[in-house]
């Protein structure tokens, strides 16, 4: 009985400690991770480090902070032309993604900002739809 009492009791106290885990660490953590996966690691890699000469990184890349104002339109509009990424310049395309929600565009850019070896300041959502409607008007022009 003593053995059968031991048990239950780890046994619930594994369960606890896997419940009390998952109030601390939600999917919404992950979020930003999923999304980068889904939508930009094919090009710029899973550790940002970007495509040779054709892709520029996003670790390390000061062009993050230099156009922090442009980084939510970039995403969801895409960019044409040249760009220079740590002293490199960069011509190739990149498609926006225009059916993401605002939410999504803020936690791709939190996940880049603080991932790859960034220490950005994250982005909130009224940061990011400030951004956006900026730039719509300005594509409307």
């Amino acid at each position: 009985m003593l053995i059968k009492t031991k048990i239950l009791l780890y046994g619930a106290g594994i369960a606890a400690l896997l419940t009390l885990t998952r109030c601390f660490y939600s999917d919404k953590q992950n979020e930003g991770e999923r999304l980068y996966t889904q939508y930009c690691a094919n090009c710029h890699m899973d550790d940002g480090s970007g495509l040779r000469n054709l892709i520029p990184p996003l670790a390390g890349a000061d062009y993050l902070e230099n156009h922090r104002d442009e980084l939510a339109c970039i995403i969801q509009h895409g960019q044409t032309g040249n760009i220079v990424v740590n002293g490199k310049n960069y011509n190739q395309g990149m498609p926006g993604f225009e059916h993401l929600s605002k939410g999504q565009i803020t936690n791709i850019l939190n996940y880049v900002q603080t991932n790859f070896g960034n220490n950005n300041p994250r982005f909130s959502i009224q940061e990011v739809e400030k951004q956006l409607f900026k730039c719509r008007h300005l594509l409307e022009q």
